[in-house]
């Protein structure tokens, strides 16, 4: 409630905790375009994107679901693994398009180290987009699954927790063991698919 006659309500995105204005505002007199990751528990969506006067213009965007539809991705979709797919493939298009550079624009995410915010951060990096960034919060050894087929390894003596925690993978009839291995395969694919024309957005 308001205190004083100086109180001023806050804008409604800062209410609902999706806007950061202060660091919008940052960013947009930067005049470099925006690398935006959002997640949910099942999916990955990247974009970048840049502010115009009348509104934000994405210039690519990806989706994990595009490596369903694409590339035949049979594993999970909310995985940092699957942010490092999508985040290469919106690189990709970005790089096509003649994005050279971006910044990061996480939001109001807590930026903890090893995330699926930096997973995709490495996608757009490699595929040839200047970031800055911080070294410390990538955590190199996850973005291809290692640590996701580990642990499934641990828990393969317990037949009911591994079911429980890989209940995906076992409805899908594949092992946590193979992801790092078909990640190389799928991360190939893609980049030899743009080597190749792939231009699409």
């Amino acid at each position: 409630m308001a205190r004083n006659s100086n109180y001023r309500v806050k804008l409604r995105r800062r209410r609902e905790g999706k806007t950061d204005y202060h660091a919008r505002k940052a960013m947009v007199i930067s005049g470099l375009p925006r690398l935006v990751p959002r997640f949910s528990s099942r999916n990955v969506s990247v974009q970048i994107i840049t502010s115009k006067v009348k509104g934000d213009e994405v210039v690519s965007a990806a989706h994990s679901r595009e490596l369903k539809k694409r590339y035949d991705w049979k594993f999970p979709t909310g995985n940092i693994p699957t942010a490092y797919l999508t985040g290469l493939i919106c690189g990709l298009k970005a790089k096509n398009k003649g994005v050279k550079s971006a910044i990061l624009d996480i939001g109001l995410i807590n930026p903890s180290k090893g995330s699926k915010i930096f997973g995709a951060l490495c996608g757009i990096i490699d595929a040839g987009i200047d970031i800055p960034h911080d070294e410390k919060k990538i955590i190199k050894e996850r973005l291809d699954g290692l640590h996701i087929a580990a642990y499934g390894s641990i828990l393969e003596s317990d037949s009911d927790a591994y079911s429980r925690k890989f209940s995906k993978y076992v409805r899908q009839k594949i092992s946590p063991k193979d992801l790092p291995e078909y990640f190389s395969k799928i991360k190939s694919e893609i980049i030899n698919s743009f080597n190749n024309g792939d231009k699409k957005t």
